[in-house]
């Protein structure tokens, strides 16, 4: 008996999140889902949720990214398949598409004829990403406060367009103009 299951219909859940260049294109993402689809398959498991979450901000720089794109699987099988996929995933991030990525064994002994998958979650989604923003060079400096917010000068626009000079305005005038405009 192998040391992964205990029975023959019976295997180990495994999550695994990995993440994606930010500039990363979606043939290259599909290319990456094929053949992690083909690993588990292959390795006698059996996928149960794919998910593209996008492309978010990362806590910290990695490889001179800020911003990567994360997917997470949830798959059962042995421990063969993880090692497998991790395999797959070290090869990428030597090439320079994967940032990332990271394994947790969430379940143990888990019943896979039990468990009901629906074929939809088990789908990769075609990566469509708007083009990759660069960073405002302010958006630190608006986050510490050291940039006026738009809505001031905006303020200002208006208190202009309508002849009133900085000094022409009476205290307690400001909270008149904010209501006039809403």
């Amino acid at each position: 008996m192998s040391r992964s299951t205990t029975a023959p219909n019976r295997a180990r859940e495994y999550e695994t999140i990995y993440i994606l260049r930010p500039d990363v294109d979606a043939d290259t993402a599909d290319n990456l889902g094929t053949r992690i689809a083909e690993v588990v398959t292959g390795n006698k498991g059996r996928l149960t949720k794919v998910e593209l979450w996008g492309r978010r901000r990362l806590a910290f720089e990695i490889g001179k990214q800020r911003r990567g794109v994360y997917v997470y699987l949830k798959y059962l099988g042995g421990g063969s398949i993880v090692s497998e996929i991790e395999r797959n995933l070290n090869l990428l991030k030597k090439s320079g598409d994967v940032l990332r990525f990271q394994t947790v064994l969430v379940g143990n002994d888990i019943e896979v004829a039990a468990a009901e998958i629906a074929e939809e979650d088990v789908k990769f989604e075609r990566l469509e990403l708007p083009p990759l923003e660069e960073d405002r060079e302010d958006s630190r400096e608006r986050q510490l406060g050291l940039i006026e917010p738009e809505r001031r000068e905006r303020h200002a626009d208006i208190m202009v367009a309508e002849g009133v000079e900085d000094g022409d305005v009476e205290p307690g005038a400001e909270g008149a103009a904010d209501e006039e405009e809403a």
